[in-house]
């Protein structure tokens, strides 16, 4: 062996003792702890989202509210009443109960309503002209459409179909009127009302 390939070998023998020694090193020395700081976010493999809270369920269920409108229908017996129809009533769209009473009688059975035998003596050209609610009386203003035509028996149903109406739906006194006018004495045969309305109005 010549002078050269022994210090090959040598060189080589230097190079595998300086390995094993990183080797050794690496494995016989105490590692660092990592904690979940310092793991930088980029290096994470899942994304954590915050949990969500849970919603509360504050939906309330409103209760509905209905009113009875007066019209006249036939019993078992096949005799003429005086039938309650209930009509869904919304205080926030509808107003008062009253007005919105009042209004439904004006405007006659639905068609559906009718299917099922209910009618009106209530002529088809009346109108609302207004009604003035106060705290002491509520004055419902109708036009002369309401009391023309039909002959007395007529006239007296429509009288008791509003009279029913506005007493089912309010407890304050109510007073009728035509064209802005106290009505005492109505129709062709001069029916007498006696107001403020009411079950006894027209016993006169």
């Amino acid at each position: 062996m010549n002078r050269n390939q022994k210090l090959l070998l040598i060189i080589i023998g230097f190079c595998m003792l300086v390995v094993l020694g990183i080797i050794a090193f690496n494995v016989f020395m105490p590692k660092p702890e990592i904690k979940p700081n310092d793991i930088e976010v980029s290096q994470r493999s899942v994304e954590e989202e915050p949990a969500q809270p849970e919603q509360e369920q504050t939906e309330e269920v409103k209760v509905k509210e209905f009113v009875n409108i007066f019209f006249i229908g036939k019993n078992d017996h096949n005799e003429e009443v005086y039938k309650a129809v209930k009509r869904e009533y919304n205080k926030e769209v509808d107003g008062s109960k009253i007005r919105f009473a009042v209004y439904s009688l004006i405007n006659g059975p639905k068609q559906a309503e009718k299917e099922r035998g209910v009618y009106t003596e209530i002529p088809p050209y009346s109108q609302v002209i207004n009604i003035t609610e106060q705290s002491n009386k509520i004055i419902i203003n109708l036009n002369s459409s309401f009391v023309n035509g039909g002959g007395a028996d007529s006239l007296y149903k429509r009288l008791y179909q509003l009279i029913k109406t506005v007493k089912q739906n309010t407890s304050i006194p109510v007073y009728l009127y035509i064209d802005g006018q106290k009505a005492d004495v109505v129709g062709g045969e001069g029916l007498m009302i006696t107001q403020l309305l009411s079950n006894s109005s027209l016993e006169n």
